[in-house]
């Protein structure tokens, strides 16, 4: 278990300007082969949903020590179910952070691939798919310029996820739709994407 430990860090600066689908799909199988899947440990589950409530959900977009902490001691812990989830999860979130900080654009093929093995993986194991993966999947989308597909994944989400900001925010930049934005206006206008995206 401590080559699994060993081969996620490295994974994460091997991934971080990644190029192709089959890589991640193969390095995800290696990861996922030797993580114990638990349906019933919600650890991973309620991990993501604590970032998306921090950064995405909250007014001022800023994630707490305590929660970063918790993230990585649940990454370095062995004993972590669904570990693999995890590891998707911060793999993406190593792509975007790094391409950020180069000035470069982020891979939209990778973007995509990544989130499709979230999604997928997340609903097999939980049922469920967190509000943070329509999220990444929609900005993937977005970036690959799949409009359609990125709009289908908002409507989705906020038919589980009725009061997510973040997707309110992306549904209305992709229809215009007058009562989402009087929605954004009205209950959220302090919020950092409300303010981002100049919706007044």
């Amino acid at each position: 278990m401590k080559n699994l430990i060993l081969a996620i860090f490295l994974c994460f600066s091997f991934f971080a300007f990644a190029q192709s689908g089959p890589q991640i799909k193969e390095t995800f199988q290696k990861i996922k082969s030797q993580t114990a899947i638990d349906a019933s440990d919600k650890t991973v589950y309620d991990l993501m949903d604590e970032f998306y409530q921090k950064s995405l959900q909250a007014d001022d977009d800023e994630m707490t020590p305590e929660t970063v902490h918790k993230i990585e001691r649940a990454a370095s812990d062995p004993n972590t179910k669904n570990l693999h989830l995890l590891f998707l999860f911060l793999m993406y979130q190593q792509h975007i952070s790094q391409t950020v900080m180069a000035g470069k654009a982020a891979n939209p093929e990778f973007q995509i691939e990544t989130m499709a093995l979230l999604e997928n993986e997340a609903k097999s194991v939980y049922g469920k798919i967190p509000a943070i993966i329509y999220i990444y999947k929609t900005e993937a989308l977005d970036a690959g310029q799949k409009k359609v597909e990125a709009q289908a994944t908002v409507t989705s989400g906020l038919k589980e996820y009725p009061d997510s900001i973040p997707l309110k925010v992306y549904g209305y930049l992709h229809t215009k739709d007058e009562v989402l934005k009087k929605d954004l206006i009205k209950n959220h206008p302090h919020h950092w994407m409300v303010q981002q995206f100049g919706i007044q």
